[in-house]
């Protein structure tokens, strides 16, 4: 008897349900039952039910008729739903229920607590009859007693439409910004659909993003995925916004002028656990440059409950997909900040009291983060694309830390901003050296940006590596004790940290540009020292 207490069951569409049932009281239920309607339809409704009188509740079990098969239920288009008053715990931002009637992974659950207050939780784990439930919104304020918890039968969805363009949202998809709700023209899954491999397209154009460092050695690809690996106190934020500001196709004469039309080109931004003032940086910057009406912003700032940071950056990407492959933009999606997001997985983890990997983070991280990284790219078919730009701050400016160790094997490389750097006031401090882009070589040359791009790339990455290594060798043996060759490799080292990496926060530099001035820093050597780039373009290129 007990568990039948605060348990009900429904049959019929939940809407007809809940319209009917607001509209009615605990009487008018007896009085239709003594009408004669006990195992007939309720007046208005597709909703069977016979009702049974729980002793002393203040709630009501309905169970289905008999005469009703499971199959028959369906077929008529009705939609089990459950709702129960069995919390048996709270722990962290999991509720534990007991008693449940087939509960369902992954399945939503809306908990109403006692003040009216709803939030929404998803099935985690199910034994039994015992069902542990997340909830996006955190446990506070729930209790065992009065707390409803109804099961939906539904996966986790979210509205999308291309209204949503020059809004800003919650870390749950819900307007923030004192507007109107959305009218939505679909509801898509969280977690994406799955790309076919064999159905990617490969991605061969460059992004321009006037930041020569990134530019010439790190050429970004459309539909890339490329992290910034940066750490507390680094100006992340500014360059994440300079690209968002200055990005753009390389004009290439057989691409089509849709392809690099501005209206075309739409940014989504997910904010996870930072402050407030992170959050109206990135604002006030979008409606600075104009960009505010092709932007879609979430933000689950650092004082959001943790838990919605589980889902924020997959809605954010589902609204990217549906930019990109239904309404066919060109989309960016920043994340940030992606350590707060691998710390929630980890606050979930140790609440489920699951055996921890490394530094307590759960050993299903790597696939996790790789749900949300997978999700770029270009499909065939589709004109759209999806590029993404992932920040995360390494703890302690720790690169072997398991939150960028797993983000570099999943993503195309990675961009470094190096503290030493910028403690010498060098902006943009990208540190090229550990910088990666392993789609670079399909995005840049002959007919893409320019015959000479790759070469000069490689010839500039090694002088300033081997200057590198004679700045070391300096400050053991002097520089009295280094050959004029070394001396040259010092010239370069300086100039191409002062003039190459260095540039201003609205210095959009083109890729012509760039390795011009690259050209400019290789002519501190002779000719015979540039070993990395053929005779061919030597000649045509270093005269100048």
């Amino acid at each position: 008897m007990e568990a039948a207490r605060g348990q009900e069951t429904r049959h019929g569409n939940p809407r007809d349900f809940e319209s009917i049932s607001e509209s009615m009281t605990r009487q008018d239920h007896k009085n239709l039952l003594s009408s004669g309607y006990g195992i007939g339809d309720i007046p208005g409704s597709n909703i069977q039910c016979e009702l049974t009188d729980a002793i002393a509740s203040n709630a009501w079990l309905y169970t289905p008729r008999s005469a009703i098969s499971e199959t028959e239920a369906v077929s008529a288009g009705s939609k089990e739903l459950h709702a129960y008053r069995t919390v048996s715990g709270v722990n962290g931002p999991l509720v534990i229920l007991g008693d449940v009637k087939f509960p369902k992974y992954a399945e939503i659950v809306r908990l109403t607590l006692a003040d009216g207050t709803q939030r929404t939780g998803q099935v985690l784990e199910v034994s039994g009859k015992k069902a542990v439930v997340q909830v996006f919104e955190g446990t506070s304020g729930i209790d065992a007693k009065n707390t409803t918890c109804e099961f939906t039968g539904d996966i986790l969805r979210t509205p999308v439409s291309e209204d949503m363009l020059g809004r800003v949202f919650n870390g749950s998809g819900k307007p923030k910004d004192k507007g109107p709700s959305i009218l939505a023209e679909d509801y898509l899954d969280i977690q994406g659909q799955p790309i076919n491999p064999s159905s990617r397209i490969y991605p061969e154009e460059m992004i321009q993003t006037g930041i020569s460092s990134i530019d010439v050695m790190n050429s970004i690809a459309r539909g890339q995925k490329i992290p910034i690996f940066s750490a507390s106190g680094l100006p992340h934020d500014e360059i994440a916004a300079q690209i968002c500001r200055q990005a753009g196709l390389v004009k290439v004469s057989n691409k089509s002028v849709m392809d690099s039309d501005i209206e075309n080109f739409a940014i989504v931004f997910a904010a996870m656990g930072v402050n407030m003032e992170t959050a109206r940086f990135f604002m006030q910057d979008f409606k600075e440059n104009g960009s505010m009406e092709n932007v879609c912003l979430f933000l689950n700032l650092a004082n959001d409950p943790t838990i919605e940071r589980i889902i924020t950056p997959r809605i954010a990407l589902t609204t990217a997909e549906y930019l990109a492959y239904q309404c066919e933009k060109h989309v960016l999606v920043i994340l940030t900040d992606m350590s707060s997001y691998a710390e929630a997985l980890r606050e979930v983890s140790a609440a489920r009291e699951e055996v921890p990997g490394r530094r307590g983070f759960p050993g299903y991280m790597y696939t996790d983060l790789a749900t949300i990284y997978e999700r770029a790219g270009r499909v065939e078919g589709r004109s759209g694309s999806i590029t993404q730009i992932p920040i995360l701050t390494m703890p302690n400016d720790d690169i072997t830390h398991p939150i960028p160790d797993l983000t570099g094997y999943i993503t195309e490389g990675q961009i470094y901003v190096d503290r030493q750097l910028h403690n010498r006031q060098i902006y943009p401090p990208i540190n090229v050296l550990p910088s990666l882009s392993r789609l670079m070589k399909s995005a840049i040359g002959e007919n893409m940006t320019r015959e000479d791009h790759s070469d000069v790339s490689n010839q500039l990455y090694a002088c300033y590596a081997i200057g590198k290594d004679v700045q070391s060798m300096k400050a053991v043996v002097g520089e009295e004790a280094l050959s004029p060759e070394d001396l040259l490799y010092l010239e370069f080292l300086t100039k191409f940290e002062k003039n190459f990496i260095t540039q201003g926060a609205y210095e959009n530099r083109s890729v012509f540009d760039s390795l011009d001035i690259g050209w400019e820093l290789l002519r501190i050597f002779p000719k015979e020292l540039l070993k990395r780039i053929p005779e061919k373009i030597l000649d045509k290129y270093y005269p100048r």
